[in-house]
């Protein structure tokens, strides 16, 4: 059995990352890394329109492996030769590489994700099968509760008083347990 994947969520603001590619892939991709506030670098012979965004800059030729320098993050959202040349020299920096739809030559996987009022849940198959992570995401964000911002401003206030008071990690989760079952009681009471 192969090891399995480390789920992590990455802080991207202010971090360079680098897009290989200028398709439809990479273009999906540039949304969130914008609103994650990485600066973004997009390297590719054909760079699509969407992609010509003022936060962004563009590189229009082959990849070269000087590229990676000075990334902290890389998306290989080209051909399968060149995600392989990617992956390698970004394995030389000790880079992770998301490699779109390319999961032999990726050190890391995006999932599907869903963000719903701070809340920030993904779905990943380890690249095994992409289209069924975005059918799971679809799911959890069907029965996600539309109060979970409440749910976290709540959790916010009594993790500083948790805090003041040094409670302790293990006993902090039956009571915010018990305050959400407050919060429902407080609201079914006439």
């Amino acid at each position: 059995m192969s090891a399995q994947p480390y789920p992590v969520f990455l802080r991207l603001d202010g971090r360079r990352v680098l897009i290989v590619g200028g398709g439809r892939v990479a273009s999906g991709k540039l949304p969130a890394l914008l609103r994650a506030g990485a600066p973004v670098i997009v390297v590719a012979p054909r760079i699509r329109e969407e992609l010509r965004n003022s936060g962004v800059e563009l590189r229009q030729r082959a990849f070269v492996p000087a590229d990676l320098d000075g990334a902290f993050f890389v998306i290989a959202a080209a051909t399968p030769e060149v995600n392989r040349a990617v992956a390698a020299a970004a394995e030389e920096r000790c880079l992770f590489v998301n490699a779109v739809d390319d999961a032999a030559n990726a050190s890391a996987y995006l999932g599907g994700v869903i963000q719903r009022a701070g809340v920030t849940v993904a779905v990943s198959t380890g690249g095994r099968a992409p289209a069924l992570a975005g059918l799971l995401r679809e799911a959890l964000e069907a029965v996600l509760p539309e109060e979970v911002g409440e749910w976290v401003s709540l959790g916010e206030r009594i993790r500083a008083q948790w805090k003041e008071r040094g409670t302790p990690l293990d006993e902090r989760r039956p009571l915010l347990f018990r305050a959400l079952q407050d919060l429902y009681a407080a609201r079914e009471a006439p």
